[in-house]
């Protein structure tokens, strides 16, 4: 947190249905550590239109943007990224005195990630099927990825996600044995799923690449495993 606060403290925010204190104390780390006059407070706002109408007129610098505001708050600014033009999902609000542009920062690191590990264009699987799933999807669709499969429980939003991208979708892996394995679920974090597979040994078996978008811990079960296999590995923390 900030030592002391002034007049030209700058305010960033955050708009959640259900905020944490985690995004709250780690943005505040990094503006103590990089010397920036900054402090980050997290809302849950009734009001979403009312909501980025005060971030204009207080001059509030940026805002994280969470579920279930991250489609609902494409009309109410003024700009898009091409990264959340391309898949009508932002999860980040810039103010540039007073006009409001909005990226999709999930989908730009998707392809920076998998251009800098130069992974083949070949043919993956995407366990998953929300947001995040979203974005991941549509940057390794835009990326040169032709051939994927949405793994997704969840029939009606697993096969709403491969149709928005044009890939199949599967409830379970089953016999499939894509070179990419990607994990855009919470399997492997923290709780009763710490010790979960995102997806069994035998599909990683292989693999090429093992891909968990997971950042706390980094080191997930898949990614362990992964490793122990000698898989190119691309952690969340990235």
């Amino acid at each position: 947190m900030l030592v002391t606060a002034s007049k030209e403290t700058r305010l960033c925010m955050s708009l959640a249905g259900r905020p944490g204190n985690f995004g709250v104390r780690f943005h505040n780390h990094l503006y103590q550590q990089l010397g920036l006059n900054f402090y980050y407070k997290a809302f849950s706002p009734t009001d979403l239109s009312a909501a980025i109408a005060g971030m204009r007129s207080l001059g509030i610098r940026g805002c994280g943007v969470s579920m279930p505001f991250k489609e609902a708050s494409l009309e109410l600014v003024d700009e898009l990224d091409a990264s959340a033009a391309a898949i009508q999902s932002i999860n980040t609000i810039v103010n540039t005195d007073g006009h409001l542009k909005a990226y999709n920062t999930d989908y730009i690191a998707i392809a920076q990630l998998v251009d800098t590990h130069e992974v083949p264009r070949t043919r993956f699987a995407l366990r998953g099927s929300g947001g995040m799933a979203k974005a991941v999807a549509c940057a390794l669709r835009d990326a040169g990825f032709t051939d994927g499969l949405i793994v997704a429980r969840n029939e009606q939003a697993g096969r709403a996600l491969a149709q928005t991208c044009g890939f199949a979708w599967q409830a379970e892996l089953g016999n499939e044995r894509p070179p990419l394995l990607v994990n855009v679920t919470p399997l492997g974090m923290a709780g009763d799923q710490a010790e979960a597979l995102a997806f069994e040994v035998s599909a990683l078996e292989h693999a090429d690449t093992a891909f968990d978008v997971v950042a706390t811990p980094a080191r997930t079960p898949f990614i362990v495993e992964a490793e122990r296999l000698g898989k190119r590995l691309i952690t969340g923390d990235q």
